[in-house]
């Protein structure tokens, strides 16, 4: 448990000599400077847009993270997320209602294409944005691997089985990691996207009722005052699609305090304070939210390991899949 707890980066996963040989040939395929000839002006264009969003409405930041999350875990970073259609994957449970931010990919890639026509994928242009959201969001940048294709199917089925869902356990969760080949490092730094965003009344307040003295139905510590605050926000019978920020008095800014919430039993989703509170996480996680809450800087050279690795996940590369040139539907 001690190598899978240590500072992300392929030599220390585990196990580390087969996923160190995974990191390195999805390296030789996706690179830095891949559009550097094809398509020179390509971050300016999509960092633009990025800005133009979030300026307009902050928590686009997030949506749009969120949006390369759910991209890669179901068929890999293939930009299937996208695809339109009664069978598509923005159509799973998962992401009906939740999912957001596709007219912002139609104007990055409309931006894009009136730059460099049939060139830059889908899948690449949402690594960009997730990337430029966090850096707007105030966190450090990184170089993002380029390269990838799209994809030409969607996998709704997979999109409801493969995605983390907000009241799962740790071993739920942990176990949908590994199958894309992400350690717990990655879950906690990973789920450290949550310092920006929000969430629906819908989607957390059956934690809110029933509650007694410091312990939710969920059987983790919550914060009273806090439960309070959103039984307020959160009625009963009340609007489910009003939204709270996730990281409580941290709304916008892409930092450690998610972790020092967890700490202090104030994590709006199950899924987050079950990283601190739950029995599992004694054995696992626990120790990990406690250094992050700690150590900012550590949390965010960990954070920007784990998207590295999460975007290299089974990248479609070369001849395979197409460059979509709306990336709503396959090319014709």
């Amino acid at each position: 448990m001690l190598k899978t707890m240590k500072s992300s980066s392929c030599s220390t996963c585990f196990p580390w000599l087969v996923t160190m040989s995974l990191c390195l040939i999805a390296r030789s395929q996706l690179t830095a400077d891949f559009y550097s000839t094809s398509c020179p002006n390509l971050f300016s264009v999509v960092r633009r847009q990025v800005f133009s969003a979030v300026k307009t409405e902050s928590r686009m930041a997030a949506s749009l993270l969120r949006l390369h999350f759910h991209d890669c875990f179901v068929n890999g970073c293939d930009a299937s997320v996208l695809l339109d259609g009664n069978d598509g994957e923005k159509f799973a449970f998962p992401n009906i209602n939740s999912a957001r931010g596709f007219e912002v990919v139609d104007a990055i890639k409309t931006a894009v294409e009136g730059t460099c026509s049939g060139v830059v994928s889908c899948a690449d242009i949402l690594a960009i944005a997730a990337r430029d959201s966090v850096v707007l969001s105030g966190a450090p940048s990184w170089k993002v691997l380029l390269g990838r294709r799209d994809g030409l199917v969607a996998n709704q089925t997979g999109a409801n089985t493969n995605l983390p869902g907000p009241n799962e356990s740790i071993g739920i969760i942990a176990a949908k990691f590994a199958a894309v080949g992400l350690n717990l490092t990655d879950v906690v730094s990973l789920s450290g996207a949550h310092t920006i965003g929000s969430a629906k009344c819908a989607v957390f307040s059956h934690r809110l009722f029933n509650f007694s003295g410091t312990n939710a139905p969920d059987k983790t510590l919550l914060d009273p005052a806090m439960v309070s605050d959103l039984q307020a926000r959160c009625p009963v019978n009340g609007d489910g699609n009003k939204t709270t920020a996730l990281d409580r008095n941290s709304v916008d800014l892409f930092d450690n305090h998610y972790f020092k919430n967890l700490v202090n039993g104030k994590g709006l989703l199950e899924s987050d304070q079950f990283l601190y509170s739950s029995d599992e996480a004694v054995s696992t996680t626990r120790s990990l939210v406690e250094v992050y809450s700690n150590n900012q800087q550590l949390f965010l050279n960990d954070f920007v390991t784990s998207m590295v690795k999460m975007g290299n996940t089974s990248p479609l590369t070369g001849s395979s899949g197409e460059v979509r040139k709306n990336c709503r539907v396959v090319n014709s």
